[in-house]
């Protein structure tokens, strides 16, 4: 069995990683079926929105420990190198938005994961851990880059060293996640606000996305480069046309995606 289950609703993919008995910690099989889940979610034109999550009363606390210590096993360059960066790279590089829905513990790379999304939404239950200095580590899966963008370099500096756990309530007030909800809430808040991004202009919340990856790493003139080229393909899609002449006559747009 899977510990990947993968569903696809009105537009909206879910991918929630499955192995509850271990707090849903990654495993190679694990990581490669969440891999192909994002590849799918890519190609299926239906999908306009990704949803991860976790089963159970955790998101995911990070890697199986049993399979780094593994004699036999990948090792750990390996595990990073096959499993956990491509995770990140594919959330990155996805052409539509991805929810990360974080319903209880998120530790170690199971965090970075998270927090690597495009909209952090968690339960008022829900922490954050940057774990690896509990065990001689330093943070992976794209931590290092991520958190110090999103809480400042000192914040980010202190959590990463002295391994605090922090609620998900001070996450929102630190700026890590967009925003906590009760227990009770998160899953209708969570579909709400996925199918309102399933609602949108799919290829201008792309293009967003990659203004933004961009601008953690290029100056100002060529940011404006970047925004003027997006800008251009935004401009040349069926829903600009349709969000101006749904403005002009004072209605609701209703985006395709196209």
């Amino acid at each position: 069995m899977s510990s990947v289950i993968f569903k696809i609703k009105d537009a909206v993919a879910t991918i929630i990683l499955s192995r509850p008995e271990k707090l849903n910690s990654f495993n190679r099989e694990m990581a490669l079926s969440m891999q192909d889940a994002l590849d799918e979610s890519e190609k299926n034109i239906s999908v306009r929105c990704v949803v991860i999550t976790g089963d159970g009363n955790a998101f995911c606390a990070g890697q199986d420990l049993a399979e780094v210590t593994d004699p036999s096993g990948n090792g750990m360059e390996k595990i990073l190198s096959e499993q956990l960066n491509p995770i990140i790279t594919k959330i990155r590089s996805l052409n539509k938005p991805v929810l990360a829905v974080v319903n209880g513990v998120a530790a170690g790379a199971g965090a970075n994961i998270a927090l690597c999304c495009d909209i952090v939404i968690a339960s008022e239950n829900a922490s954050f851990i940057q774990a690896f200095s509990k065990i001689g580590l330093i943070p992976d899966s794209g931590g290092t880059y991520f958190l110090p963008r999103l809480i400042g370099f000192q914040n980010a500096s202190a959590l990463m060293m002295l391994g605090d756990k922090i609620a998900a309530r001070e996450a929102k007030e630190m700026g890590m996640i967009y925003q906590a909800y009760p227990q009770t809430m998160l899953l209708l808040e969570a579909e709400k606000l996925s199918n309102r991004l399933a609602l949108m202009p799919t290829k201008a919340l792309a293009y967003t996305k990659q203004a933004l990856n961009n601008s953690c790493f290029q100056t100002l003139d060529q940011q404006l480069i970047t925004e003027d080229t997006l800008q251009a393909k935004a401009a040349g899609t069926n829903d600009f046309a349709e969000g101006v002449q749904a403005f002009l006559e004072k209605r609701k747009p209703h985006f395709k995606g196209d």
